[in-house]
């Protein structure tokens, strides 16, 4: 799913995640709502330490508490993922 197709939710965290990470470079083309947003593979380059800012945002943001490993693992996934986890776990 292209980042056109975006949700305010998914655009938003896009843009917080931006400003939090402090990425500069411009948004590759080939990234998707679906594109892994952590590791390697990550289209924005970002690592567990950014990963650790991510976690951070959500829950001060939208009140999603994520509280082990494997489910930030889960929930870190790609946009689309935290979207849904927030659209689930919002308080």
């Amino acid at each position: 799913m292209t980042l056109k197709n975006a949700s305010e939710t998914e655009r938003k965290l896009l843009e917080s995640i931006i400003e939090i990470c402090e990425i500069t470079d411009p948004i590759p083309p080939e990234m998707t709502l679906d594109s892994p947003l952590i590791g390697p593979d990550s289209p924005l380059g970002l690592d567990s330490l950014d990963a650790v800012e991510i976690i951070t945002m959500i829950q001060s943001d939208y009140g999603a508490r994520i509280t082990s490993k494997e489910t930030s693992i889960e929930v870190l996934n790609s946009l689309k993922s935290i979207a849904e986890y927030i659209k689930t776990h919002q308080h």
